[in-house]
């Protein structure tokens, strides 16, 4: 197995002390967003390999692009291809993230295929598609962590944005008294996304203004308005479910499904891809007829993830795809060894105490990538992420 050299990224809305308490160095100062663990190509961990011509650091997309059946397995190989499937992170919020959506498999396919067609580079900042994947993502609370996730029952909605007496909201609420729910969400949604910009600037700061007088379940949009003022994301959001994860709870977030994380520090899996369409809270191109093709315009429970505990002290957080499966072992000094070996490959992150894995010892932040098959036993005491596939 591999230690893992990591990358941090430093976006505007990371926290400048959250990975630095957890990895126990000093603050730099500046914002420390994610901590990148996989192969992806715009951040490769690095690995340190021996060869005949000695040791050499190398890309762990380089490591698996030069023998991908033994780094992945023949299973995994055979179902994902040449490429490690997920990428794995510790994403520590700051500030508000975008509002977005990911495509499902087919319309990420067809969307990258037209974009293709028509010529528009992988970088132009009015791409919607870098590549033909789908995201589905899961993001696990290593502190109090709070967001925003899938659409809140239509009525409760309404409710939440009468008691605001916010005159220009007065169509939104009933819009959200019509049937069906899913075409009320649809109209709301869109009439925001199209607005006329000033008009819609000045209700926002109208709610916003609201929302901070009335605090208590508003709150949450006064705030984002104050990192985001006259931003339409922050109407946009009002019609989602406000969620706050407690340590070790859990959200998936499927296809068409808008979110944005808001704060706090977890450890989030996803399958390989940049596919990403936004909804606001962002200065980035907002495609708005190509995201109303995407968003699934369902209500309902977000759905909290509490993981599932197997007799050998795995937890794992049950998720519908195959791109990744991600689980947890929380053990106490003197536990029995554990034997981690699997067909495929795993990436194993320590998030508290100091795990083992073969002979290495992990600390907080620390991770190792175990191609598959490779023998791996797990002992000491700690909490310790297992990322891999499902072949």
């Amino acid at each position: 197995m591999d230690r893992l050299s990591t990358t941090v990224r430093p976006y505007a809305w990371g926290s400048t002390t959250a990975i630095p308490e957890l990895l126990g160095t000093a603050p730099t100062g500046e914002p420390q967003a994610e901590m990148w663990m996989g192969a992806h190509p715009g951040a490769p961990s690095r690995v340190t390999r021996h060869t005949p011509q000695g040791a050499r650091e190398l890309s762990l997309d380089e490591v698996i692009a030069a023998d991908p059946e033994r780094e992945l397995g023949p299973a995994a190989l055979a179902r994902f291809g040449p490429r490690l499937p997920f990428l794995l992170k510790i994403l520590a919020a700051g500030a508000p993230l975008s509002l977005q959506v990911h495509p499902d498999a087919a319309r990420a396919r067809t969307g990258y295929d037209a974009e293709e067609r028509a010529g528009i580079p992988l970088d132009a900042p009015h791409r919607n598609y870098r590549d033909p994947h789908h995201k589905p993502e899961l993001i696990c609370a290593l502190t109090p962590f709070e967001g925003f996730c899938g659409f809140r029952r239509p009525a409760e909605t309404a409710d939440l944005l009468a008691a605001l007496d916010v005159d220009s909201l007065k169509p939104y609420v009933d819009l959200l008294h019509a049937h069906p729910e899913d075409a009320a969400l649809r109209e709301v949604l869109t009439a925001v996304l199209t607005a006329d910009p000033a008009g819609i600037a000045t209700t926002v700061d109208e709610t916003a203004a609201a929302c901070a007088r009335l605090g208590g379940a508003h709150a949450p949009y006064a705030a984002l308005a104050h990192h985001f003022p006259g931003d339409p994301g922050v109407l946009a959001a009002l019609l989602l479910n406000h969620v706050l994860l407690q340590p070790g709870e859990a959200l998936y977030l499927g296809a068409g499904v808008p979110h944005a994380y808001l704060t706090g520090l977890g450890v989030e899996i996803m399958a390989n891809s940049d596919n990403v369409l936004r909804c606001g809270l962002t200065p980035k191109h907002i495609d708005v007829p190509e995201l109303l093709r995407v968003v699934r315009f369902e209500a309902g429970d977000p759905g909290v993830l509490r993981p599932e505990a197997s007799p050998a002290g795995e937890e794992v957080y049950e998720t519908p795809v195959d791109e990744f499966r991600l689980s947890r072992y929380a053990r106490p000094e003197g536990a029995a060894p554990a034997d981690l070996t699997t067909a495929t490959p795993q990436i194993l992150l320590a998030t508290a105490g100091s795990p083992r894995v073969g002979e290495l010892t992990l600390t907080p932040g620390q991770s190792v990538f175990v191609p598959a098959g490779e023998t791996v036993e797990l002992s000491g005491g700690g909490t310790l992420f297992r990322a891999t596939v499902l072949a």
